[in-house]
């Protein structure tokens, strides 16, 4: 028999994340050197590491013989801190990522129903199928999602209920009030996923800690992979009722963060100051390249993340061109927006000279703006 034939009957229908190029596969491919790749595909820090949090995670390797603190004692007292709730609140994953599987685990089964937005992190999707739950997929308004219709698809078989603010490829934000509507109005058998990946970014995020305390059906998921730098080491958190957050722990893996992820979290939440840098340089390059790629005649969504989104007609076509010249975005087709590419805003010189490839390869003719 072939392998094919043993596997679950899932399996043949579970799609596939498909992770933006990395620099070395680009550099090969068109004969490029990497040192001259600007990488701004997947929404990566473009400053690197928090400078504590590598200190602390080269530390941390001195001991790398030994396993890692399995519970995340630490780092779980430090965002508990951090946060402003009990430790017995947060539980620490191999990036937010694992957390959203945690969830599939806890809560998810064939017959079920999980609520998103049609173009909110893929992700979401990946994990109801994979537990043989159905993905309930909203249509969203001017990019965001559309609270009062998500509310509107609940059904008595909803389960889970995610909405990234912002969101993940569009960039746009919910307001606390509206979240808090949204939350409001839900049935006692659903959970709000708040996925905050992106909420170092904003200038005063949604604070959804008063309704976990008021008993409200609520986790928030953060990650150190973005404003933080620590996409390489995978480190998340989730917060919500340690009711909840003691569901999470029975089917998470043990050890399933390493020492070095932990210690350097553990540091980069002290690292104030790169994190006051990064989002105020952030917020400059967003301005650069929304008036810079509005002027090339490319509608873009500044969003309050850390990249834009841009429409340009073939963007595959777009992709493949940046590409050549060592210029690395991501294309949209797998959320439904073949025509949009997200960009994530880089250091000045990458943003300047993302434009300056544009504007030679719309005088060129090989791509052309969609005004």
């Amino acid at each position: 028999m072939k392998y094919a034939e043993l596997a679950n009957a899932g399996v043949h229908q579970q799609p596939v994340y498909e992770p933006g190029k990395p620099i070395e596969a680009v550099a090969r491919e068109y004969g490029l050197d990497p040192a001259n790749i600007a990488k701004l595909a997947s929404n990566e820090n473009p400053f690197g590491p928090s400078p504590k949090a590598i200190a602390a995670g080269a530390e941390a390797m001195k001991y790398a013989h030994l396993y890692p603190d399995g519970g995340c004692q630490v780092l779980r007292q430090k965002i508990a801190t951090h946060r402003g709730v009990s430790a017995e609140s947060i539980l620490v994953g191999n990036g937010s990522n694992e957390i959203i599987e945690l969830l599939g685990h806890a809560f998810l089964r064939p017959g079920l129903e999980v609520v998103m937005g049609a173009q909110a992190f893929i992700v979401y999707k990946l994990v109801a199928k994979l537990f043989g739950a159905t993905p309930v997929e909203v249509p969203m308004a001017d990019f965001g999602h559309d609270l009062d219709a998500m509310l509107g698809a609940v059904t008595e078989r909803t389960r889970l209920l995610f909405v990234a603010s912002p969101n993940n490829p569009t960039g746009v934000a919910n307001t606390e009030v509206g979240l808090l509507k949204l939350l409001q109005g839900l049935p006692e058998h659903v959970i709000l996923c708040l996925d905050e990946a992106y909420a170092e970014y904003l200038e005063q995020s949604p604070d959804l800690s008063a309704a976990i305390h008021a008993g409200r059906k609520v986790v928030c998921l953060r990650t150190f992979s973005k404003i933080y730098g620590l996409g390489g080491l995978r480190v998340g958190y989730a917060y919500g009722a340690p009711e909840l957050i003691a569901l999470l722990h029975r089917v998470r893996q043990p050890f399933n963060v390493n020492a070095a992820a932990q210690a350097a979290a553990t540091a980069a939440l002290d690292d104030l100051e790169f994190v006051a840098m990064c989002r105020t340089e952030n917020e400059v390059g967003r301005q650069v390249l929304c008036e810079g790629l509005t002027a090339l005649g490319f509608k873009t969504v500044g969003g309050a993340a850390n990249f834009v989104l841009s429409r340009v007609g073939s963007s595959a076509e777009v992709f493949e061109a940046l590409q050549r010249r060592g210029l690395i975005v991501r294309p949209l087709a797998p959320y439904g927006m073949p025509e949009y590419v997200r960009i994530t805003i880089g250091r000045s010189e990458e943003n300047e000279r993302l434009l300056s490839v544009l504007r030679e390869l719309l005088k060129s003719g090989e791509i052309t703006s969609v005004r």
